[in-house]
């Protein structure tokens, strides 16, 4: 149809019917409504007279029959009858012409187009504006017909445009419209829309005839031969080829026009079988889809495309045929997009944008088989339709995906009949349309229909009833958006609402393939529940909620809070959670049942659990001890924390309620950071300032948390540590026996390092003994549990325990003698000499320092630093070894030097050691000390002739492997080397003469080296 230049999508006001000119948009005209029967009959709008028999009959025949049937039905109707009809047969609602003219008939989408400037450009918008400004102007109506022209007037870059506008109408619809201003989109333009308000508005200034036939029927044959031939003239450059072709035709006694009774008369009405509903173009929602489609989600398209789904939306809220129509049409577009086929030969998948739109495109298929007001012939015909499109190989699947990616195991493995599995498809969007035709009411279950499992490609809708095989299960996911459009219209529906949505959320229901279906399924729940918690329950709804808690209770295979589960259905845990807090204060009984029942979540579960069918919660697994691939494994294990931390909160003060939830979470939750969590999340509530601490629920955090301690007591967790500190302040706040049994049976719950430098030593501290308030007794009862622990933990891990243990110890002779004891046991093997050189100091500054001087030597018998090692973290500990055994005596320095020879090759070390024992006497004072007094250690005697020999060998040998891989950049740093190396061999009596040969084989050996040579000879001759 002509229509006008395409606009981008803005936002538009939703118009009622029952405007007026002086109305302001937005608001309804008072009075009776515009066209009236006052109006009608020339009384003023202000006339409240009612309406007469004729305008009521004359309206309801114009509203329900096609003017043919009424010819057909009277032989003779009278002329006043027959204007009324034609009269009453114009649409008198705005609101259909407004739906017609632009993308929105309310605010519920106002900013689409983001600026208010924006509204003015809709259709209908400029149409008003047309019609207030009086630029409609020859409006005349001929039976079924209207037209008129629409002038816009010049503007500063447009030119005056005057449009021929022709509607045609039938029943209260538009069923065809053309426009002269030559514009194409799939709305009706501007003027279109100002000539048919200006109709609606103003029915009295239209000047209204018959059907033209009726007006030819009342002419004698010279007035018919004048009208012919005047209308021939007025006209003569358009219609005389056509009105001399028609003259011959019937001027021909044989000609086929000869053969048909009467003439068409396009202002006589609709015939009997022609459809009646608005005028749709249908070419134009075609090329825009297709557009829309070949841009790829880019310039908006994506945004246009959801308006459209939006209008199919308003106009199904409406009951308008075409929103079924509309729909077809952007299907059809949809399924030849080329990228289907593309995708599917790459075996790629979908963008999550497209998926979207196809998930859109499959929830209105949805809505549109399952109105309850739609005819069983129209529903086959859609049958066929969902049908053929299902078959089409490119129809996408459930999960996006072309089946080559990331397969289920699901499918992968046998499914009960091994015949069946070579019927087994994957649902694609359009399929569960078409399975769930039959659905109309909450008695029966919601969005689903009774089909086996496993027949056809899922879609993200997809629910399959089981039929009671123990092989078969329900897929679906509750998008529920019959649900959503009850809950949207009004309180007159709620509920319904409820009810029908309680029954889709709580069907039991197999988790479909793919991520996007998996986080859709939780998308589309959580969004239902959303929308659920807006409506507040009164008496009537918690009804409701107590009948269907019972049913999905004690339904069976149906109902996913039965006793029956399948491994593979999709968890109850957000759902239970709404049930359980709706519930809570009218039926608390009811409402633990439903979420202990709902704690289930069998997929992780090793295997289904022996025992009778007739179990409570008894657990089916159709494939055993495989994990399916669940993407969204995270989200719904959060949401079973959820669900138990809920029931926790509402249990405070009750014992048994308690101890029966903290069964359910041992038994379910198998997420050592979840329970974590609700061992905290306990202990938050158990402790809250403004009331005293409830003992029993700290017990329950206490369990869980001893839980959590033993899940991660071999496994790797970062969180670890946090999770041993907390667990220790928990059990402060149970009481002093809490403590003293977690550390009685510390080797199940923590690791020896864990133990002692966390558990034992938070014990010990101060701040727990205030906390306690302990006697002096209890005190020493928790501290010999302490001291016993840290003694086994260093008899298990001496290297990483053993400092800690004789820290707790040190109070108790008997104790720090024993873990002493384990130290000097475990040091020949088991401990490096950075542990051992750490409890040396330890002792040492403890007070022992003969006890420091042994297990020092016993480090440095594990220490080997190798010549260029000068910069290694143990020469410290080896300065410091050699100084506590000089300022011990000659005895103990001369026990060590051995060791140190043998341990470190490192020159500058050795050199630094020998350096400080010439300083002091041995036994006298420090090595720090700038005293001195007594007789010095004599360089030519042991033990530091040993030393001394050892350090010149170590220069020698260093020497000698620097010069192997020597570069230019280094020979400065070379020289000083030698420098250095010059001052230790002068501490011997003949290192003069030594450190002369020394320098004459480096220039022997190494004499190609020219210029190090060189060097060398201007610094030592």
């Amino acid at each position: 149809m002509a229509e006008r230049v395409q606009q981008p999508p803005a936002k538009r006001l939703c118009c009622r019917p029952g405007y007026n000119t002086n109305c302001r948009q937005g608001q309804r005209a008072g009075g009776t409504l515009c066209g009236g029967s006052g109006t009608a009959q020339g009384g003023s709008s202000k006339t409240l007279s009612p309406e007469s028999l004729l305008d009521i009959s004359a309206r309801k025949v114009a509203e329900k029959w096609p003017f043919q049937r009424v010819e057909e039905r009277f032989e003779r109707i009278p002329e006043p009858v027959q204007r009324r009809i034609v009269y009453w047969s114009f649409p008198r609602s705005e609101r259909e012409i407004c739906m017609y003219s632009s993308f929105n008939t309310g605010g519920e989408e106002s900013g689409t187009s983001g600026e208010n400037s924006d509204e003015t450009r809709l259709p209908f918008r400029r149409g008003i504006a047309l019609l207030e400004s009086g630029c409609v102007d020859n409006v005349l109506q001929v039976g079924f017909h209207l037209s008129g022209t629409v002038t816009e007037l010049a503007t500063a870059s447009e030119p005056e445009l005057v449009c021929s506008v022709s509607v045609s109408f039938d029943r209260c619809k538009i069923t065809a419209v053309t426009c002269g201003c030559g514009n194409k989109d799939i709305f009706y333009c501007a003027h279109v829309v100002a000539l048919a308000l200006y109709r609606v508005r103003k029915p009295e200034q239209v000047k209204l005839h018959l059907p033209i036939s009726e007006t030819l029927f009342q002419m004698n044959r010279d007035q018919l031969q004048k009208f012919v031939q005047y209308l021939i003239t007025v006209h003569h450059t358009e219609v005389l080829p056509t009105a001399q072709k028609l003259a011959d035709e019937i001027l021909s006694t044989n000609s086929e026009i000869n053969q048909v009774h009467g003439a068409p008369d396009p202002t006589a009405g609709a015939s009997v079988d022609d459809e009646n509903c608005w005028h749709l173009d249908e070419e134009q929602v075609q090329e825009q889809v297709k557009l829309f489609l070949s841009q790829g989600g880019y310039h908006g398209s994506g945004k246009q495309l959801n308006l459209l789904f939006s209008k199919v939306r308003e106009m199904l809220k409406m009951r308008d045929s075409n929103g079924a129509r509309m729909l077809t049409l952007i299907t059809e577009q949809f399924m030849g997009d080329p990228r289907l086929a593309l995708w599917r030969q790459q075996g790629t998948t979908m963008t999550d944008k497209y998926r979207q739109l196809w998930d859109e495109l499959g929830a209105l298929w949805m809505c549109i088989v399952l109105n309850p007001h739609c005819k069983s012939e129209q529903k086959c015909v859609w049958l066929r339709q969902l049908r053929r499109w299902n078959s089409v190989d490119v129809c996408p699947w459930e999960d996006g995906n072309h089946g080559n990616e990331l397969p289920n195991l699901t499918h992968a493995l046998p499914h009960g009949n091994p015949g069946e599995k070579a019927q087994r498809h994957t649902h694609t969007h359009l399929t569960n349309t078409w399975e769930n035709r039959d659905t109309h009411t909450p008695d029966q279950h919601s969005a689903s229909g009774p089909t086996q499992v496993g027949k056809q490609r899922h879609t993200h809708l997809t629910n399959t009833v089981p039929q009671g095989q123990p092989n078969s299960t329900k897929r679906s996911e509750p998008h529920l958006f019959p649900a959503q459009r009850l809950l949207d219209d009004g309180q007159s529906f709620v509920a319904l609402a409820v009810e029908t949505a309680l029954i889709g959320l709580g069907q039991q229901r197999v988790m479909p393939d793919g991520l996007y279906a998996q986080e859709k399924v939780c998308r589309n729940e959580e969004q239902l529940l959303a929308k659920l918690q807006e409506v507040e329950l009164d008496d009537s709804l918690v009804k409701i909620f107590r009948k269907q808690a019972i049913f999905l209770l004690e339904a069976g295979p149906y109902s996913g809070l039965g006793e029956l589960l399948y491994r593979e259905s999709v968890p109850m845990h957000t759902f239970a959670k709404y049930l359980f807090t709706s519930l809570l204060p009218h039926d608390t009984e009811l409402a633990y049942k439903i979420a202990l029942r709902a704690m289930r979540l069998p997929v992780l579960e090793s295997m289904a659990p022996s025992g009778d069918l007739s179990r409570p919660h008894h657990i089916v697994s159709m494939v055993p001890n495989r994990y399916p691939r669940w993407f969204t494994l995270s989200h719904i294990e959060s949401q079973q924390c959820e669900l138990a931390s809920t029931m926790l909160t509402a249990a405070k003060g009750d014992g048994r309620k308690l101890e029966t939830v903290l069964e359910s979470i041992q038994k379910n939750i198998h997420s050592s950071s979840h329970i974590f969590k609700l061992a905290q999340d306990a202990f938050k509530i158990a402790t809250l300032m403004d009331s005293l601490p409830d003992i029993t629920l700290l017990k329950v955090s206490l369990e869980l948390g001893l839980q959590v301690m033993r899940m991660t007591l071999s496994t790797l967790n970062w969180r670890r540590r946090e999770m041993v500190r907390w667990l220790v302040t928990c059990a402060t706040e149970v009481g002093v026996y809490a403590l003293d049994s977690i550390m009685q049976s510390w080797f199940t719950l923590f690791t020896p390092t864990e133990a002692t430098s966390i558990v034992a030593t938070t014990v010990m501290s101060n701040t727990t003994i205030v906390r306690l308030h302990l006697d002096c007794h209890q005190q020493e009862n928790l501290a010999s549990s302490a001291r016993t622990l840290a003694l086994q933990c260093t008899m298990k891990d001496p290297q990483n325990c053993a400092l800690s243990a004789l820290t707790l110890c040190e109070k108790d002779h008997i104790a720090f003698e024993t873990a002493y004891q384990i130290v000097l046991d475990a040091a020949v093997t088991g401990m490096s000499y950075t542990q051992l050189f750490t409890i040396a100091r330890y002792m040492e500054h403890r007070g022992y320092p003969m006890r420091a001087y042994k297990l020092a030597t016993l480090a440095m018998a594990h220490l080997n630093l190798s010549y260029n090692q000068d910069t290694h973290p143990a020469i410290n500990d080896v300065l410091w070894a050699c100084a506590l055994s000089h300022s011990l005596g000659k005895n103990e320095l001369t026990a060590v030097i051995p060791l140190v020879v043998k341990s470190v090759k490192c020159a500058t070390v050795l050199s630094d050691i020998l350096r400080r024992c010439t300083l002091t006497t041995p036994g006298m004072v420090a090595l720090h000390s700038r005293r001195n007094s007594g007789k010095l250690m004599s360089l030519d005697k042991a033990p530091l002739r040993q030393l001394l020999d050892a350090t010149i060998g170590a220069y020698i040998n260093t020497t000698h492997s620097r010069l192997t891989h020597i570069s230019p950049r280094h020979y400065s740093e070379f020289i000083e080397f030698l420098s250095k190396a010059r001052e230790t061999f002068l501490m011997a009596q003949d290192g003069h003469i030594q450190f002369t040969q020394f320098i004459d084989n480096l220039k022997q050996i190494y004499k190609g080296k020219k210029k190090l040579m060189m060097l060398v000879r201007e610094r030592f001759g």
